[in-house]
C-alpha cells in the first residue's frame, strides 16, 4: 500500500463527486485524488499506470460496469493485487445482500453513504486515518 499514492474515487453521480471534492479539499490531504465517472475508465487508469494508489472508494450502482464487477475485475488481476490497493465500497444503497456479496470478494469496507455534509466529512476522514495507520504486507 503506497500511502502517499492518490485515492482513486468511481462515482457516477456528479453531486456527489462535487460533495468528495469539497471534503478532500477541506481536510487538506496530501494525496491526489482521481475521479472516475464509471469503472472501465478507472481499470484502465489503474493498468496504464505505474503509480500505486493509495486506496480505491468506489460506488456500486453505476453504468457499463457496475462496483462488485469493478471488484472482481481488480482482485483478480495478480498484478494489481500485488499493489495492495484496499478496495472499499462507498454507496447510497446498503441491503444484507449487497454487503453479504461485498465481503465474500474481499473489500475492505463497506459505507454507507451519510445524509449530511458533516456525516460525510466524518466518514471520510475516519477512512483515511484509518489506512494511513494500516501496515499492509508489500511493506515489508
Amino acid at each position: 500500500m503506497n500511502k502517499n499514492g492518490p485515492i482513486i474515487v468511481i462515482e457516477d453521480d456528479l453531486d456527489d463527486q462535487h460533495l468528495l471534492i469539497e471534503i478532500f479539499a477541506k481536510l487538506g490531504y496530501a494525496n491526489e485524488v482521481h475521479y472516475f465517472m464509471n469503472g472501465y475508465e478507472a481499470l484502465d487508469f489503474l493498468n496504464r499506470t505505474d503509480i500505486q494508489p493509495f486506496l480505491i472508494l468506489s460506488d456500486i450502482n453505476m453504468p457499463k460496469i457496475n462496483g462488485f464487477e469493478l471488484r472482481y475485475k481488480v482482485f483478480n488481476n495478480e498484478e494489481l493485487k500485488m499493489k495492495c490497493i484496499p478496495y472499499l465500497f462507498f454507496t447510497t444503497g446498503a441491503n444484507k445482500q449487497s454487503v453479504v456479496e461485498a465481503y465474500a470478494m474481499s473489500v475492505q469496507g463497506f459505507f454507507k453513504k451519510p445524509g449530511s455534509l458533516e456525516e460525510f466529512e466524518s466518514t471520510i476522514k475516519k477512512i483515511v486515518e484509518y489506512w494511513k495507520e494500516c501496515i499492509a504486507p508489500n511493506e515489508y
